[in-house]
């Protein structure tokens, strides 16, 4: 005989934040229901922090902060994610999570990349701070960007070589600099 059915618990903002404090997997929430989340390869760590190491620096002449996977975003009150990296140059002072970054940058992976083309996508757009977001292939030399616009959203696309606009902190970034020592 199977368990008795019972009924869906949602979190809130508190019960999931108190939830990560004490869990050894990371959890991701959407619309109040955890997701626990996968570890991730080589060349995603790579990547991340060739990322970081390149944009610190423009970040910190501008006053902005860089965070990478261990800081969540909240979304909603219900709905909490770990971009691979971000960038907040607003005052966003909670110790556990932010709520206005600038940029976001999601690393691409077969488990992963729906989620983030389509999910991500949606939610992120909603964000009033948020003036980019990128998605880089962990899998191909490629890096698609979606920029704020008076008049929308704007998509562009660079592929194997090129620099590749960086929204918020003003600068390029080199498809090179992305993925130097990364086998694709």
């Amino acid at each position: 005989m199977g368990e008795a059915a019972r009924p869906l618990e949602l979190l809130d903002a508190e019960a999931y934040l108190a939830m990560e404090e004490r869990s050894p997997v990371r959890h991701e929430l959407l619309e109040g229901v955890p997701y626990p989340m996968a570890g991730a390869t080589e060349a995603h760590n790579l990547i991340v922090g060739n990322l970081f190491y390149h944009l610190r620096p423009h970040a910190r002449a501008k006053g902005c902060r860089l965070f990478v996977s261990d800081m969540k975003l909240e979304v909603s009150s219900r709905t909490f994610y770990y971009p691979d990296l971000m960038a907040v140059c607003a005052e966003d002072p909670h110790p556990l999570y932010k709520e206005r970054p600038c940029l976001l940058v999601e690393v691409l992976s077969e488990n992963t990349e729906a989620i983030d083309r389509r999910e991500k996508l949606w939610r992120y757009r909603e964000l009033p701070s948020l003036q980019g977001y990128l998605l880089v292939d962990s899998r191909e030399r490629r890096v698609e960007g979606y920029f704020r616009q008076e008049e929308g959203w704007l998509y562009r696309l660079w592929e194997g070589e090129g620099v590749a606009e960086v929204p918020c902190l003003g600068v390029g970034i080199s498809l090179e600099a992305i993925y130097e020592g990364v086998e694709v």
